[in-house]
């Protein structure tokens, strides 16, 4: 039976290679290129796990999930010392949207929102 190796959640964002820049300095993720002229699309990456960012004209069209349900993440990983990932990004300047705490379903989590305001976790399963 084939198997899944990765997926790449897509942002919809208002700059590309601003967006792709917060994600390098200040998420952790890297980038080789950008696509189109002008640039317009990147795939970005960290630890065999991606995220596609795609420039819109249309800013209307960038609504993060919490502005329709609240706290709703765009995206979720799950990683395996979230204390010391927090350290990290918060020691990069990320945008900490939560910080580091226990929730009731059994994770270590904090989350961080990009430029457009995405709202994005990280969680470590916990015994």
């Amino acid at each position: 039976m084939p198997k899944l190796t990765s997926s790449a959640p897509i942002l919809l964002v208002k700059d590309v290679v601003a967006s792709a820049n917060y994600f390098r300095d200040k998420v952790g993720f890297a980038y080789d290129r950008f696509w189109g002229e002008p640039a317009g699309f990147c795939i970005l990456h960290r630890d065999n796990l991606h995220i596609m960012l795609k420039q819109v004209d249309d800013h209307s069209l960038i609504r993060p999930h919490w502005k329709y349900v609240d706290k709703l993440w765009n995206i979720y990983f799950w990683v395996d010392d979230a204390k010391a990932l927090y350290e990290e990004l918060k020691g990069r300047g990320a945008r900490i949207d939560y910080d580091l705490c226990e929730q009731p379903y059994g994770c270590l989590e904090f989350g961080i929102e990009d430029l457009e305001d995405h709202d994005i976790a990280f969680g470590q399963a916990i015994r």
